[in-house]
């Protein structure tokens, strides 16, 4: 009897806690999709032939949802295409569209909610009206080579964003592609993501960051948006290696940011539409509003209305290692304080590349002789009075100018660069005549020199 039992121990053990093996089940569209995901076992790999399947579907089982080319699920206009309440699911290859147009409801394409953690959406095709995927509420997952498209007939207002992100940590966005929706990458509430090689063109704002701490924004391209990067309202962020050009109004603009690292970004020809007939409508490559106790460093501001502009109460902001090139205004700096833009590196000093420096390093250690002051007292009049920038070049405004050179004890407090480059030290120098497209970053080796033969030449502009 004692090995009977004993028998019987062993073969529950080898057989009676095995599970049904997952199952790859072919789907056709005639087939009862809805019944199908219902009755699925976890594991299960649910395939979707090519065609159209048409109606509003429901993940609530740990599966992988994949498709074949020409797989369409089609929402009929209303409400989610796919929503997502199981965790661990995967939805991979398909083409989404025409789900509903309810922003209110947060209509989306593929809606993952609370509880459905550590999905997987990938390789697919999405374009509607409003949310294009949306995350709430969710702990882990991973967005990635998926392209978004809305609706450009409607007005921006009208239209969801791209991908949204609302009360989620440990969120990885990469490698997709996002356009003519309202934002491209909007981030609320949220802690602890990744935002990774994405591209947005096309919209309001490329990425968008509200009420959201310690994440990352890392190799994003944004381009023809009106707004390359919104950050507001956010701390601990790292802001790397992303490149905003041809953007209307602002390139980055940082609206109570703190305690956060602005690097190696390239942003190039910021224009405010209208810029020749509206006063004060500059288009900033970088606007500083109120956010302070940041790094700024090793950035290219290139060929924009205004490089940066910093207001509200922006101090003590570190502001070094940085490389502003044929701003049509290098720096707005509206405040009542001196800022000293250059930062100790190991035992140096050292502080921005100014393409209209026109100092000299006479003792070759790469360091201006004099300091770089972007602005004077002048500056402050015409930006507090517009209509005086017709007599920017009378005769009285430049003995003005004059007077505060040779008696420093007039000069308005500013932004002074103690320990001016001699040569761009930004990763990616960009050039006016350099143009970033989407399909190609990279810049070439030798037109990071030229900031170098500038200075040796003694030319005065690139």
């Amino acid at each position: 009897m004692r090995y009977s039992v004993c028998l019987f121990y062993l073969l529950f053990l080898l057989f009676g806690t095995r599970t049904v093996a997952a199952a790859e089940i072919p789907v056709s569209p005639g087939d009862d999709l809805q019944q199908l995901l219902n009755t699925s076992q976890t594991g299960d790999q649910l395939v979707l032939k090519a065609g159209r399947y048409r109606g509003n579907f429901i993940v609530s089982k740990s599966i992988v949802l994949s498709g074949q080319s020409g797989a369409v699920i089609d929402a009929n206009g209303k409400k989610d295409a796919l929503r997502i309440t199981a965790p661990n699911v995967t939805v991979r290859g398909l083409e989404v569209v025409n789900w509903g147009d309810d922003l209110t409801a947060q209509n989306a394409g593929i809606y993952v909610q609370k509880g459905a953690d550590n999905a997987l959406v990938e390789h697919n095709t999405l374009q509607g009206d409003s949310f294009g995927i949306f995350f709430e509420k969710v702990d882990g997952g991973l967005i990635r080579n998926n392209r978004v498209k809305g609706n450009s007939s409607l007005r921006s207002a009208d239209r969801g964003n791209g991908i949204h992100l609302s009360l989620v940590k440990n969120i990885e966005v990469r490698d997709n592609e996002i356009s003519e929706t309202r934002d491209g990458l909007y981030i609320i509430s949220s802690q602890n993501n990744r935002l990774i090689n994405n591209r947005m063109h096309d919209l309001r704002f490329g990425i968008h960051y509200m009420y959201s701490h310690s994440n990352e924004v890392v190799d994003n391209q944004s381009w023809n948006n009106r707004v390359g990067l919104a950050l507001m309202s956010s701390r601990n962020l790292l802001i790397a290696g992303n490149v905003s050009r041809d953007n209307e109004s602002y390139g980055i603009l940082m609206n109570f940011i703190t305690y956060s690292e602005i690097r190696d970004n390239r942003i190039q020809r910021i224009h405010a539409p209208g810029m020749g007939t509206v006063l004060g409508a500059e288009g900033k490559a970088l606007f500083v509003y109120n956010s302070a106790f940041n790094t700024i460093r090793g950035n290219s501001f290139v060929d924009s209305d205004l490089g940066i502009h910093l207001t509200a109460g922006s101090e003590g902001n570190k502001v070094y290692e940085n490389a502003f090139i044929n701003n049509r205004t290098q720096v707005k700096y509206v405040v009542n304080d001196t800022q000293e833009w250059s930062a100790k590196n190991g035992n140096l000093s050292r502080g921005n590349y100014w393409s209209d420096y026109l100092g000299w390093d006479m003792n070759g250690d790469g360091l201006g002789d004099t300091a770089y002051e972007p602005n004077d007292s002048m500056d402050r009049l015409l930006w507090k009075y517009p209509s005086s920038r017709l007599l920017i070049n009378s005769p009285a405004v430049v003995v003005l100018r004059w007077v505060q050179q040779q008696f420093p004890v007039f000069k308005a407090p500013g932004v002074k660069d103690s320990y001016p480059l001699m040569a761009n030290p930004a990763q990616g120098y960009i050039d006016s005549n350099t143009n970033i497209s989407a399909a190609d970053t990279s810049i070439d080796s030798s037109v990071a020199n030229q900031a170098v033969e500038y200075k040796q030449n003694g030319e005065q502009s690139l």
